[in-house]
């Protein structure tokens, strides 16, 4: 069993090691920290904006995602959409949503236990915070392309609109109506937790990997 943790956790850092080379220990541990501080507090901030732009809201109806909820004019949004025959919004990712905030604070102690693993293992801890904000994008796609490609052929004006896939990123718009979509400052972080943890394993590799290879070296 000894041998199995040890491959798990990595070598140990000697004592003397630890006090010739702070630094070079110390960095992986606080670039994890920064990331997973990043990671937490994103959860209380936007990541994702809309603006709508339609002839009857001449100053433009406004969408704001979390990663739990929807806010702004999601009910005038609805009304619209509810003439080209497009879902409730309320009605996209609701799994998602509920299990999101749960999910954010898993990542986060995922990535304060690989700061006690000196092994390749680390990295496995920290995959699901590495592809967490792509798959934040990748699911919001989905689901907007879902809800524009099935759209209800008994809508009043479904006889004027084709099924459409919304942008995600950037302009876009149907008809009359212009889209304007841009990630928030909690995708951003989001991000930034993901690029900190790969530089961090950068670090990680270049600290504990000679002291693994040595130990293998001593066991041959």
């Amino acid at each position: 069993m000894s041998g199995l943790l040890h491959s798990f956790f990595g070598p140990r850092v000697p004592v003397e090691e630890l006090n010739a080379h702070r630094a070079r220990y110390a960095m992986p541990t606080i670039l994890l920290s920064i990331a997973r501080i990043l990671l937490i507090a994103s959860i209380f901030l936007p990541y994702w904006h809309m603006e709508l732009e339609a002839p009857q809201y001449p100053k433009g109806l406004f969408l704001t995602a979390y990663v739990n909820t929807l806010t702004g004019d999601v009910k005038e949004i609805d009304g619209l959409n509810h003439y080209i025959g497009m879902r409730p919004l309320h009605e996209a990712a609701h799994y998602e949503k509920t299990i999101a905030v749960w999910a954010v604070l898993a990542m986060f102690l995922l990535v304060e236990g690989a700061m006690f693993v000196h092994s390749r293992w680390a990295v496995l801890l920290a995959i699901p915070t590495i592809v967490f904000p792509v798959g934040f994008l990748v699911d919001l796609k989905y689901w907007m392309t879902e809800f524009g490609q099935n759209l209800d052929p008994s809508a009043p004006l479904s006889a004027s609109v084709k099924p459409f896939t919304p942008t995600i990123l950037g302009e876009g718009g149907i008809g009359q109506f212009r889209t304007y979509s841009d990630m928030g400052l909690g995708l951003y972080m989001a991000f930034a937790a993901a690029g900190v943890t790969l530089i961090a394993f950068y670090f990680h590799r270049r600290a504990y990997k000679p002291l693994f290879d040595a130990r293998r070296s001593r066991v041959a």
